[in-house]
């Protein structure tokens, strides 16, 4: 019952990694995104200032878009094999 073949087993441990991953972008975005949120009242003079900030953040939560998609992508896709092959390791065996 505990026993895990190879492949099951390394997919299983790749599924882990990647999620890992996937979970450390997702709290890295949130963490710049609440930068991003805050809501601050400038005078003019502050706001070309300010606002040269918010163009840096921006594009950094556009440029972690990416991986974070090919990241879900790759993690639903090794979660789905893991599912099959466990079943089909299931059925085969009497």
């Amino acid at each position: 019952m505990g026993d895990i073949s190879g492949p099951l087993a390394y997919l299983l441990i790749s599924w882990g990694l990647i999620t890992v991953a996937l979970v450390v972008l997702l709290v890295y975005r949130a963490t710049i995104s609440s930068k991003e949120d805050d809501q601050l009242y400038l005078n003019k003079a502050e706001i070309s200032m300010m606002g040269s900030d918010q163009a840096v953040v921006i594009t950094r939560l556009h440029r972690l878009g990416k991986p974070i998609v090919a990241l879900a992508i790759l993690s639903g896709i090794l979660l789905v094999a893991s599912a099959s092959l466990w079943v089909w390791i299931g059925l085969s065996n009497p």
